[in-house]
């Protein structure tokens, strides 16, 4: 059967030679079964990760010419303030303002990919407003990079390959990503617009994803093979670890990237606050693969079996191959298409070729709902158009 609850990993156990076999078995189960999953004693100092949630809430609080002042589509890499309702999943609105960060870069060259736009300097926010808000992020990135590079040896070691498997997918000077997000309740939302999605269904990209629930607030929900949401509640000193696409495709789809989503808090229960980071690869990669053991390569294919009556869940995989050059380009296309008004002003050759895309798949949805019609189907509930196609960064 599907999973019904969140596994919870203590990490302290894989640095003591005694406890990491049963680690490294907690951590495979983890991986082929859920795609999900909270680790604890990470080693992140706690007194930053309480300057994190302090700084993090403080930078909403800020005035909105201020928060303006670092807008997204101010500059072509995706970094900066997004404002409440404009960001887009699964072709809804979510209701949700961040601001996004990453490991620092300079500006890229003309002469280089078009992707490498997404390599760039951050944009912060005024230092008279908010002093050490850049020291503290600075510091949490550099030491989420850390986690995050070990974490990845221990998949692989779960997975029985070397624990340097991946390392050649990451850049000597690797990009990592940081969102810090708000997610005000839905009675302080647009009367017309107070719909539960805080970000709809969608599963991340790249290899792994690490959310730091910011406040006390439910919300987050990953879905199971049996359609089921299953609730991430908050439980303070961990951070939820989401598995990406990027992994699932490096992995022959051993490592299950699970669907989910976050619903707006009800009405006064005031905002939701969190801050995923989110792992990067090398965005010159190719659609690539490591090898994996035929003895894991079976225990995936045996949890499948046992599942195969089950719904499926409600995002497609999209991480493709064929279809990209490399791995930059899908992703510069998924930010285009979760963020259209820096496609507007930055992009609008990709932004046009997504919308006559989403243009084409409604028509064709819209094809399939008027034949099932006809025969009959809408009368026995049999109308079905299809999985969402939906990869981010982010989302939780």
């Amino acid at each position: 059967m599907s999973f019904s609850s969140i596994p919870v990993l203590d990490l302290s156990l894989a640095r003591n030679a005694d406890t990491k076999a049963l680690f490294l078995e907690s951590l495979r189960s983890a991986l082929l079964e859920v795609g999900f999953l909270y680790i604890k004693n990470t080693g992140i100092d706690y007194e930053l990760i309480e300057h994190v949630i302090v700084q993090g809430k403080a930078f909403f609080d800020l005035p909105e010419a201020k928060k303006f002042e670092v807008q997204m589509k101010n500059v072509p890499s995706f970094l900066g303030y997004n404002k409440l309702g404009n960001e887009i999943t699964a072709l809804k609105t979510d209701w949700r303002e961040q601001i996004d960060l990453s490991t620092p870069h300079p500006l890229p060259q003309s002469s280089q990919p078009l992707y490498y736009n997404l390599l760039s300097p951050n944009q912060w926010p005024d230092p008279e407003y908010l002093p050490i808000f850049r020291p503290t992020f600075e510091s949490y990135i550099r030491q989420m990079s850390t986690l995050s590079t070990t974490f990845t040896s221990l998949i692989a070691e779960a997975l029985h390959i070397p624990a340097t498997a991946f390392d050649r997918f990451f850049d000597s000077d690797q990009q990592h990503k940081l969102k810090i997000i708000k997610y005000p309740d839905i009675s302080s939302l647009p009367i017309n617009q107070q719909s539960q999605q805080g970000v709809g269904p969608h599963k991340d990209s790249m290899l792994t994803s690490y959310l730091l629930q910011a406040s006390h607030h439910r919300g987050l929900q990953a879905q199971n093979l049996s359609g089921d949401w299953i609730d991430c509640p908050p439980i303070p000193g961990t951070l939820v670890v989401a598995i990406g696409q990027g992994l699932e495709a490096l992995t022959h789809g051993v490592c299950a990237s699970t669907t989910h989503r976050v619903l707006s808090p009800a009405a006064g229960e005031g905002p939701r606050f969190s801050i995923p980071f989110f792992q990067g690869v090398s965005y010159d990669a190719t659609f690539e693969t490591v090898d994996i053991p035929s003895g894991i390569m079976e225990m995936r294919e045996q949890i499948l079996k046992k599942r195969a009556v089950g719904k499926g869940d409600d995002v497609e995989f999209t991480f493709t191959k064929g279809r990209w050059g490399h791995l930059g380009e899908a992703t510069l296309t998924n930010r285009v298409k979760s963020h259209p008004d820096v496609g507007e002003r930055w992009y609008p050759d990709i932004l046009a070729r997504i919308r006559g895309e989403q243009w084409k798949a409604r028509e064709e949805n819209e094809g399939r709902v008027e034949s099932l019609r006809n025969m009959g189907g809408e009368e026995k509930g049999a109308i079905n158009v299809g999985p969402l196609s939906a990869t981010k960064e982010v989302t939780v």
